[in-house]
């Protein structure tokens, strides 16, 4: 039976590497965690000792000198956003001429999750390596395994895997429509929850959707913890850090899209849509990674300036913030002139791909979404392109980035070579959603939207 993100003895190293991040001296910690751990990695459970660890680190006290100002309550969180967010946007799109930008968006989304799926969990230089001796560096065509056999053997790639109860990894030449994957089942999910509780929905109705909708294998990492908390009838939102290790990982930023589809131009809305959603599983910059990409979205739909839509996704989310310094020192990069190279080289000396809590971590990958956009300039291909080029979790930031350069240039204007291998059909593993038209998700959408 797989138990990956379901015991507390895999997470102590994890827990001592968050709360360091929160602020927390874990030194006196890591010997026993590293010890729990090690017993772990050789079959030995050691639960009750793990729980007890987790509880001292926990307590541990938070530095005076500590800089940021996180708070995970919707208030706090819209109290502590830059003072000068700039105003919502009257602008909202005629609802005829939005199909076409939600349409773009979901295409988009499937894109670039198509993308950077085959190669997730490689490290970059593996991917970029591959890229290059393939003749698709920079990126400009899906990846294949047809590459032949020296390649094959030199970069380890295979065609057999395991994911979400297919056999294959999904390369382009073994797909006829976007797979399975959870990036696009949250989308899908929160189609269905917004159809079944309205503009309304609560959290705990987010939570029942989860329970009624989503199998827990198709959940990961803080996913799957906050799932078995809602299980024991742990509710959000301490569902989202009851011995969660995981509550500043990505998981809530690659549910973000859906609020942002349905609130074109209205941020504030998309936020705090996201927020009722991030708290189930999250805290702090987990859950202001699910704000900052449901509103950046919601910007896209009316504004084509990438930088404009960063800014606004930033005026969601506490200026004090980790992720609010990792995405403007990307910014920054911009600004002075550097490439997409130099940008993502700098994101890799600050975050170590090898280190599960760097690789995973919403701040890590948001500033690789953020140079995607910036460097991507709005374009599609090159926008997923710089995304996997990166490493981290690829399909999960070229689905974010994808979503937001087809949402800015709508389906009309996406080529043919990105959107034609979809054949316009998405499966998903979401009750009721088994294969379906990826037009008529965006038809839907667009109904909510106008509600």
């Amino acid at each position: 039976m797989n138990t990956m993100w379901m015991t507390l003895s895999e997470t102590v190293l994890i827990e001592c590497e968050q709360s360091a991040d929160e602020g927390r001296d874990v030194k006196g910690f890591l010997d026993e965690a590293s010890l729990i751990l090690e017993n772990f990695r050789a079959g030995q459970l050691r639960e009750e000792d793990a729980k007890r660890l987790i509880g001292r680190i926990r307590n541990a006290p938070v530095s005076r000198d500590y800089p940021y100002h996180e708070p995970s309550g919707l208030e706090e969180i819209r109290a502590a956003r830059p003072k000068a967010r700039g105003g919502e946007d009257a602008r909202k799109p005629a609802r005829d001429a939005y199909y076409d930008k939600v349409y773009g968006a979901w295409l988009g989304r499937c894109a670039g999750c198509l993308l950077g799926q085959p190669v997730e969990g490689w490290y970059s230089q593996r991917i970029l390596g591959m890229l290059k001796d393939t003749g698709n560096y920079p990126v400009g065509k899906y990846l294949a395994s047809n590459v032949g056999e020296e390649t094959r053997k030199k970069y380890r790639i295979t065609d057999e895997g395991h994911v979400y109860g297919s056999n294959q990894i999904n390369w382009i030449n073994n797909v006829s429509c976007m797979p399975e994957d959870d990036d696009t089942n949250y989308t899908i999910l929160y189609l269905k929850i917004l159809e079944t509780y309205g503009r309304g929905f609560t959290s705990e109705n987010v939570a029942e959707g989860w329970l009624m909708n989503v199998p827990i294998y198709h959940v990961c990492t803080a996913e799957r913890v906050a799932y078995m908390n809602l299980v024991n009838r742990v509710l959000p939102p301490l569902s989202g850090s009851y011995y969660n290790a995981y509550r500043e990982w990505i998981g809530a930023q690659i549910r973000a899209d859906f609020f942002g589809y349905i609130n074109p131009g209205d941020t504030e809305t998309a936020a705090e849509y996201a927020w009722r959603d991030a708290r189930i599983s999250h805290v702090k910059n987990g859950i202001y990674g699910e704000m900052f990409a449901a509103a950046m979205i919601a910007r896209a739909a009316v504004s084509g300036d990438v930088r404009d839509v960063i800014e606004r996704g930033l005026g969601e989310i506490p200026e004090k913030s980790r992720l609010a310094e990792g995405v403007q020192k990307v910014l920054g990069w911009h600004e002075e002139g550097a490439s997409w190279e130099d940008a993502l080289s700098k994101i890799h000396a600050v975050y170590n791909e090898k280190n599960p809590h760097h690789w995973c971590h919403t701040i890590s990958n948001a500033m690789i979404c953020t140079a995607a956009l910036l460097w991507g300039g709005g374009d599609l291909e090159k926008t997923i392109g710089i995304s996997v080029c990166a490493g981290f979790d690829t399909d999960c930031n070229a689905a974010t980035t994808g979503s937001i350069a087809g949402v800015m240039a709508g389906a009309s204007a996406l080529s043919e070579k990105w959107i034609r291998p979809l054949n316009n059909r998405v499966k998903s593993g979401i009750d009721g959603f088994g294969l379906t038209e990826i037009s008529e998700l965006a038809e839907r959408t667009v109904v909510q939207a106008f509600k």
